[in-house]
């Protein structure tokens, strides 16, 4: 896990956040632990909880259906299925 300083963050805020897209990053302040920067992925994981929902085909939302509905014509115009 990378470490930045509070100083760190006030000089390349964007480099540590885009460091913390790949990887959870901790904040230092005089040298201990203060803050881990995580994505929303990586802590909705901590939580136990995913933002993905599923259905069956018949209780799928319309825009859930319609989506799924295009990729597999999609896939039969291009052959793949």
């Amino acid at each position: 896990m990378k470490q930045f300083s509070y100083s760190d963050m006030n000089r390349a805020s964007g480099e540590i956040l885009e460091a913390a897209l790949v990887e959870p990053v901790t904040l230092t302040k005089r040298g201990k632990e203060k803050l881990v920067i995580l994505t929303a992925e990586q802590y909705r994981k901590l939580l136990g909880r995913s933002h993905t929902a599923a259905y069956n085909l018949d209780d799928a939302p319309d825009k859930v259906h319609a989506e799924l509905m295009h990729g597999l014509d999609e896939l039969l115009e291009d052959g793949q299925v």
